[in-house]
C-alpha cells in the first residue's frame, strides 16, 4: 500500500527505523559503495590510524539507510527528490540505530506533483549522529505515481517548479 498525499499533514512523525548495526553492516554498506578506505572494513586501522574506537558506516551506508526508512514509510511509489544529511557523530558495530522523521511540510508543485519534506534525525542511545532534511515526492491520488514523471515532467527541487 502506497501513502498519499492527502494522508500526510505537517507535525506527522513516521514511524521509527530501528536496526542492530554488526560489522557486517559496515563492511558490507563500504562494499556496495565501493568505499574501499580501510576505516571502514580494519578495526586495527580505524582504532590505531584513526583514533575511532571501531570501524563505522560510511556516507552512502547512512544514505541508504534514509532512504529505506522513507521509503517504508511512503510505500513503492514514493520518490525521493532530495536528500541532505550532515554527520555529527559516527555509527558502530554493536550501536542500535534509531531514524525519525517529522513531516515540515505537505505541498502540491503547479506540475501537480505531490511533495512532503521532513526533517531526518539518526540516534544511536542519546547521541545525535546525524540530522538531515528529505523532499519525497508522493501520489496526490490513487492515479498518480512519481514515478511516471520523466525528463522535463520531473522536478524534484523547488525552484524548478
Amino acid at each position: 500500500m502506497s501513502l498519499l498525499l492527502g494522508d500526510v499533514s505537517v507535525g506527522d512523525e513516521l514511524p521509527e527505523l530501528v536496526h542492530d548495526v554488526t560489522a557486517t553492516t559496515v563492511v558490507l554498506g563500504a562494499l556496495a559503495s565501493r568505499d574501499w578506505r580501510p576505516m571502514h572494513h580494519d578495526y586495527k586501522f580505524a582504532t590505531e590510524r584513526n583514533g575511532t574506537q571501531d570501524i563505522f558506516v560510511n556516507t552512502p551506508n547512512q544514505a541508504a539507510w534514509f532512504e529505506r526508512f522513507l521509503t517504508d514509510w511512503t510505500g513503492p511509489t514514493g520518490r525521493l527528490g532530495q536528500m541532505r544529511f550532515r554527520m555529527v557523530s559516527s555509527v558502530f558495530p554493536y550501536d542500535r540505530m534509531v531514524f525519525q522523521g517529522k513531516v515540515t511540510g505537505v505541498s502540491t508543485a503547479a506540475d501537480g506533483c505531490g511533495w512532503v519534506d521532513l526533517d531526518l534525525l539518526l540516534t544511536v542511545d542519546d547521541r545525535t549522529c546525524t540530522t538531515g532534511h528529505a523532499r519525497i515526492a508522493v501520489p496526490v491520488d490513487e492515479s498518480d505515481n512519481p514515478w511516471s514523471r520523466r525528463g522535463d515532467a520531473w522536478h524534484p527541487f523547488p525552484e524548478e517548479s
